[in-house]
């Protein structure tokens, strides 16, 4: 029986020097159709611009109306969400309408297999910024695939956060002028009373708890405030979730132990501020760390929500998970403020027992002018809150800005193909085929001998 050979690099080489021309034909052949393929593949240019986010607290509010669309933990930064609605389908659609090729190659593109064949769209770590790079048939198709891109979504943008806040405007604008009339009607009640009872001053004693009870007064109209405020945010952020059938209910956050009880010591906290506001100034210690607690337990709230809502949102987009948490977080401030409302109205009512004893017309008075100063502090802070919506209106148009325009790839210079590469790659390719070929005419051989 034979045995097998060891390989021989002498029997090796000698049959490689016998085959040159042939093996150096095969190098030199894939070679030339490399290069050949090099010099007839279609082109690719590629074009780049480079946008800077805004990131403001109002971001993730405009990533919540970014957010609206489609987009977006990672994903949940303004400028992830961002990335994410720069590939949707209201960008990048008109622009494959757009392009000048062949309608059966288009008749099948989808905004996500272009986004994947034609664009990369990355955030630099650490930092608000995002590159768009776009490739292209020519330089001009890379540049307007690039521009576009940008320019699609500052107009997406602009129109999401228009939509956002003008939903919001127009609730508190209702709410303002319900507001005004109720401050009014409260106002004319109490100087019909001053001027039919002719008391323009109570009783220092009437004074006294007068001053006291406000403390209690302002944080009950600012409890009737942040209690609209947050329903306006739910209004506006639930019909976002809607249009993406999403919505934080699911997770039933308001029924969870945790941030029930969370939110109960808030309120527990609230009161006791009021009263600690009662009897000391704001520079007492006890005043300034029942504030620093309730800084605490609010951060505390908006984490445990936010917990929530990314261990429950496997299922859905950065865009969505965004606005759930934002749509969980306003349920449960509303419910903190209407809780904390009734809470302070409770403790009042019993500081007012203290004083019944008063004479009736004085604590008349009390009550009306008590009745006019909550209205009108309604009134003040929603024309407040209503002020700063049209501020941001203005502003959230402005969430990104072009830093480098998209440039016009030089025609000489295509990304792809790359003659001189495609030449070496396919050099060594036929190499390694010439040392394939030898080796089998080396096998071949010492089977003939062999046998």
């Amino acid at each position: 029986m034979n045995q097998q050979k060891a390989f021989n690099i002498q029997e090796y080489v000698a049959i490689c020097k016998n085959k040159k021309k042939l093996l150096a034909g095969i190098v030199a052949g894939f070679a030339v159709v490399s290069l050949a393929a090099g010099l007839v593949w279609p082109k690719t240019y590629e074009s780049t611009t480079t946008v800077r986010t805004r990131m403001t607290p109002g971001s993730v509010t405009s990533g919540s109306a970014l957010a609206t669309l489609a987009g977006l933990s990672g994903a949940g930064t303004p400028t992830m969400t961002y990335v994410e609605l720069m590939k949707s389908g209201v960008v990048l659609q008109p622009i494959i309408d757009k392009l000048d090729w062949d309608e059966d190659e288009k008749k099948f593109l989808t905004p996500d297999k272009f986004a994947k064949k034609n664009l990369t769209i990355e955030s630099i770590k650490q930092t608000n910024i995002i590159t768009v790079s776009a490739k292209g048939n020519t330089p001009e198709e890379a540049q307007m695939i690039a521009d576009d891109v940008v320019n699609n979504f500052m107009h997406l943008m602009t129109d999401m956060n228009k939509d956002t806040q003008n939903t919001m405007l127009k609730f508190l604008n209702e709410r303002v002028s319900t507001a005004k009339k109720e401050a009014e009607e409260a106002g004319k009640k109490f100087a019909d009373y001053q001027k039919e009872h002719k008391m323009y001053e109570p009783k220092l004693q009437v004074e006294a708890q007068l001053d006291n009870l406000a403390k209690y007064d302002s944080a009950i109209s600012q409890s009737i405030v942040d209690a609209s405020a947050n329903d306006a945010k739910l209004q506006s952020v639930s019909g976002q979730l809607d249009a993406m059938k999403a919505d934080s209910e699911q997770f039933k956050i308001n029924d969870n132990a945790v941030v029930q009880d969370i939110r109960n010591n808030i309120v527990k906290k609230e009161v006791e501020l009021v009263g600690l506001e009662y009897k000391y100034t704001d520079e007492h210690p006890s005043v300034i760390q029942a504030k620093a607690q309730l800084k605490q337990l609010e951060d505390s709230l908006r984490n445990e929500v936010n917990a929530i809502v990314q261990s429950n949102a496997a299922t859905m987009n950065p865009a969505q998970e965004s606005l759930v948490k934002e749509q969980a977080l306003a349920e449960a401030s509303r419910a903190v403020a209407q809780a904390k409302k009734a809470a302070l109205e409770e403790q009042r009512t019993e500081k007012e027992e203290e004083i019944s004893k008063l004479p009736s017309e004085a604590i008349d008075y009390l009550n009306l002018e008590r009745e006019a100063r909550i209205k009108n502090e309604v009134y003040t802070n929603l024309v407040k809150q209503y002020e700063q919506s049209r501020i941001e209106q203005a502003m959230e148009s402005m969430d990104i800005q072009v830093i480098d325009k998209a440039n016009l790839p030089f025609e000489e210079k295509p990304i792809w193909p790359r003659p001189k590469l495609m030449t070496a790659v396919g050099g060594l390719v036929g190499v390694l085929v010439a040392m394939l070929y030898a080796f089998v005419e080396y096998i071949k051989r010492n089977k003939r001998l062999q046998d």
